[in-house]
């Protein structure tokens, strides 16, 4: 499977531009993360993938498989919901799955469009369809668009990250927002860092924060 595609430049921009995020990235060291290229797939996983936990989710992976074999919206769209259901999914996912497959196999969702419009374009189309949320989209921009500049509100262990990283007790929209800002335009990256911190026990995730990094400027009065 494909690696999100980055290098010594993405890291030694942001290394320049934040040395609090620099100390992490030297401490942790290389991080690889899988693609999955193809749109559909990658969409059926994602949403099958929310609020359960990473082991949870790969044994419903592997159920879909053995059912379905190749996940296309034609086989996913004439799958009964039992069936869909019987393999760990809620009966809201297996609908919503469903519901995804039909889109998808009549044509109503152009999966092929969604490689040449910007990121906004991508959430926005996605996040109208069934159990979609703005989160789930930026995902698929990240793990099968390979997006470079994705950093998510929604996702609960960046949120976690930025707090341990700069020594946070709390993180309001507007900081977030202002910290991110930092990360342009390899926010992606960054987000491959804030998860890693995020998931270290405390002790360790403190000494990979050697160095605290300033406050975020405050943008400038009109």
């Amino acid at each position: 499977m494909p690696k999100f595609p980055y290098g010594l430049s993405e890291l030694a921009h942001l290394k320049d531009r934040d040395p609090g995020l620099g100390a992490v990235i030297d401490r942790i060291g290389w991080i690889e993360r899988e693609v999955t290229p193809d749109l559909f797939p990658a969409l059926i996983h994602s949403l099958a993938a929310q609020q359960i936990s990473n082991a949870a989710a790969a044994t419903v992976r592997r159920r879909l498989g053995a059912l379905l074999g190749d996940l296309t919206p034609q086989r996913v769209a004439q799958t009964p919901l039992a069936e869909l259901h019987a393999c760990g999914l809620s009966s809201r996912k297996a609908a919503w799955i469903q519901h995804l497959g039909q889109h998808v196999a009549s044509g109503a969702l152009d999966l092929s469009a969604l490689p040449a419009l910007p990121d906004a374009e991508v959430i926005r189309l996605l996040s109208a369809l069934p159990g979609v949320g703005v989160w789930t989209a930026e995902m698929l921009l990240i793990f099968a668009l390979a997006r470079p500049d994705v950093v998510s509100w929604g996702d609960r262990a960046i949120r976690r990250g930025l707090q341990r990283l700069y020594g946070l007790e709390t993180l309001n929209r507007a900081q977030f927002a202002q910290y991110r800002e930092r990360y342009r335009p390899y926010g992606t990256v960054a987000s491959f860092y804030l998860w890693a911190l995020a998931g270290l026990p405390a002790e360790t995730a403190a000494s990979a924060r050697p160095v605290p990094a300033p406050p975020p400027a405050e943008s400038p009065r009109p």
